[in-house]
């Protein structure tokens, strides 16, 4: 959430900022709800402040007066409670303002940084680095084929179970599975990150606070009889975790890696992907999770991206980084690092972890604050995936392939997978 001081009082600089995400955002009309609500508090404050003098006045007056029903003392009465009646008109006003005020921030996205590359889409974003060394052969088998012929995961009988964009994992699949989610879990630990496994099940108050709602309201999946949904991210529960809190500055940085289910329509995706492991419904991720004092968020934001990066490296995948431009970058990121994996079969590199630094964007909107130089700050959030494991998975199929048709594990898994190699059945 931005800040609504900001917008109350530099509208053109909120605007001109947003118009960095190769948009026009025009926010005349929440400038001139918090000018009214100001006006209001001004009012209110200052009916506040003639109650008081009038309530003094008249305890002056009863202490002089031996009849308290006096007709002086019942005016001033009377009058007193005509202030209380104001008072409590203009809350109500001021009640009703603030969701409107609220309900139309929650709608604007983050302020990208002044660092990000300025662009209106993907084909701005710029590479920082390569790693690894790509497979590039021809007759390579997807990761989907490799699967099916494998019998590692089955999504036609899976949609007898659900529907399309699901899948089920069999055998050394779904051995593969665990094995990288456990060795994801337990470098990341052993980085100093505390586990969690929260809940799939999230309320909407938790979607709000990590920015998902009301903007991604269609990408979700609801149960219809209560307020939960069905998480898209672990963001989601972990933000809310320290939900309407002011954390003790001397737990900074908190780092939380925590696995968990993914639910996501992939709405307006149809057509892309509907093959294997890489756009899914349901998919699993082990994520990363920052909080962080607001000074050291950039410093934390390159470390966050290393950690992530740390899992390709000793997996041996090629990968790629790159820096999101301003008009790709997600609703509630100011400055982004994807990571991009190999995938041989398609002679490119695909998203595997997208890294973001929020700065104060979520922590606003969760109120999650911490008392740092005797006043009480908006935290700064980071996060970013450790990695997503089916897209890890598809990565290993394909980058692993051999000749015999054969796919080799690579080395630093093995003692979680037990076998070097996964072989035809």
């Amino acid at each position: 959430m931005l800040d609504q001081k900001l917008i109350r009082e530099n509208p053109t600089s909120v605007e001109e900022n947003l118009s960095l995400r190769g948009k026009i955002f025009e926010i005349s009309h929440i400038h001139e709800l918090t000018i009214k609500k100001k006006e209001i508090d001004i009012e209110i404050s200052c009916l506040q402040s003639e109650s008081k003098k009038l309530s003094k006045l008249i305890g002056m007056q009863i202490s002089k007066s031996h009849d308290n029903n006096s007709p002086e003392i019942n005016n001033l009465k009377k009058k007193g409670n005509e202030y209380r009646i104001k008072i409590s008109e203009f809350e109500e006003k001021k009640r009703i303002l603030e969701k409107q005020i609220h309900n139309e921030i929650d709608k604007l996205p983050n302020f990208p940084s002044k660092d990000a590359p300025i662009g209106k889409d993907e084909s701005d974003n710029v590479q920082i680095k390569k790693w690894g060394n790509p497979l590039k052969k021809n007759n390579l088998e997807s990761h989907w084929e490799l699967g099916e012929r494998l019998n590692l995961f089955d999504s036609i009988k899976t949609t007898k179970i659900s529907k399309s964009r699901f899948v089920t994992l069999k055998g050394n699949g779904a051995r593969l599975e665990r094995a990288l989610i456990n060795f994801m879990l337990d470098i990341h630990s052993n980085n100093g990150y505390l586990e969690l496994m929260p809940p799939v099940l999230v309320n909407s108050e938790s979607l709000r606070g990590s920015g998902q709602l009301p903007k991604f309201s269609n990408e979700s999946f609801k149960c219809s009889n209560d307020d939960l949904w069905l998480s898209p991210t672990a963001e989601v529960p972990v933000t809310a975790f320290h939900r309407n809190e002011i954390v003790d500055p001397k737990l900074l940085p908190i780092k939380y890696v925590a696995y968990s289910s993914c639910f996501r329509r992939e709405a307006g995706s149809y057509g892309k992907d509907t093959k294997g492991l890489i756009r899914l419904h349901q998919f699993n991720k082990v994520e990363l999770y920052w909080f962080s004092d607001p000074s050291k968020s950039l410093e934390a934001h390159k470390k966050i991206t290393a950690d992530a990066e740390s899992i390709l490296q000793k997996l041996d995948l090629p990968y790629r980084l790159v820096d999101i431009c301003t008009g790709d970058l997600g609703f509630s990121s100011s400055r982004t690092f994807d990571l991009e994996v190999w995938l041989p079969s398609s002679q490119c590199y695909r998203e595997i972890s997208s890294c973001s630094n929020c700065l104060d964007f979520q922590a606003r909107r969760s109120s999650i604050r911490s008392k740092i130089d005797k006043k009480n700050t908006y935290l700064h959030t980071l996060n970013g995936s450790g990695l997503a494991i089916g897209r890890t998975m598809a990565a290993i199929l394909e980058n692993g392939q051999l000749s015999d048709g054969s796919v080799k594990i690579p080395d630093a898994l093995v003692p979680y997978f037990g076998s070097n190699f996964i072989k035809t059945t």
